[in-house]
């Protein structure tokens, strides 16, 4: 027994994991992203192949996917303070409301079938995919953000899609942030700040929303939060990570773009059709 587990348990969840760790890494690398529009897809085929039941393992790789980015992300915005790229009182402003849209989409995990995510996921990411493969850096809807209250809701809303996707909202932010005139670096420098707040919430929260379906859960969990691949994925992560990102240096900024674009579009679809299934 391990943890009061038993052995052969531990084993297979830690070789899954470790092995999800392997594949998240290099692609991580590869795409030059780290969040949970990989991690996700990744961890959803892991938790699959360990028998976890189709009405929470979605679930399970969400919450287990906002856990392991949570001290990234905190790195990450920590960095880019220090280079004062980040716009300080965007984070400020939204980050209230992005803290209670992920409170509502951690609400929605208690109850909601794991079609919902499901459905979730394909949207958010299939739009970054379609971004990605056909968007321009020139498209642009104003120059600026506009000075109204109302625009602080575009925090709720990547909260919100955070929690029901696992995606950190980083990549939903920073395409806002440029569709308004913002910069690549000011844009992609501000959603590491707010995506901060949005990871940390959205652990706890999963954490708690799975506590009622815990005797569905495989061991070593606390609610929709897997500990053994918060614990193992992202130091396995960071080991794989440097062989894709020297890949990454030999293939040029669109051929990224389109891969990584495939990639969520591969995702996006896998989802749909066991959405369908």
């Amino acid at each position: 027994m391990i943890f009061g587990v038993p052995i052969s348990e531990f084993v297979w969840l830690a070789t899954a994991v470790v092995v999800g760790g392997i594949i998240s890494g290099f692609l991580a690398g590869l795409f030059g992203i780290g969040g949970g529009a990989i991690v996700v897809p990744v961890l959803f085929e892991v938790f699959r192949f360990l028998g976890v039941p189709e009405a929470v393992h979605i679930q399970l790789a969400i919450g287990t996917s906002l856990a392991i980015m949570a001290p990234t992300n905190l790195r990450s915005y920590l960095a880019h303070r220090e280079s004062g790229a980040v716009l300080n009182d965007i984070v400020r402003q939204w980050s209230p409301l992005a803290v209670i849209g992920t409170g509502v989409g951690s609400v929605i995990a208690t109850v909601a079938p794991s079609s919902v995510f499901k459905l979730a996921f394909v949207i958010v990411v299939g739009f970054i995919a379609v971004r990605l493969l056909f968007g321009k850096e020139t498209w642009r809807i104003a120059g600026d953000l506009p000075h109204h209250p109302l625009v602080n809701g575009f925090g709720f809303l990547v909260g919100l899609s955070a929690a029901l996707t696992g995606v950190s909202g980083g990549s939903l932010c920073t395409m806002v942030l440029m569709l308004y005139g913002k910069s690549i670096h000011s844009a992609v420098a501000t959603s590491a700040g707010l995506i901060v707040p949005i990871t940390i919430a959205g652990t706890f929260g999963y954490m708690l929303a799975g506590l009622p379906h815990q005797a569905q859960l495989p061991p070593l969990s606390i609610g929709f939060v897997s500990l053994i691949g918060f614990a193992l994925m992202a130091p396995v992560a960071s080991l794989t990570a440097p062989a894709g990102a020297r890949l990454a240096h030999a293939l040029s900024k669109r051929h990224l773009e389109i891969g990584f674009g495939l990639f969520l579009l591969t995702a996006a679809i896998r989802f749909l059709i066991s959405l369908i299934g």
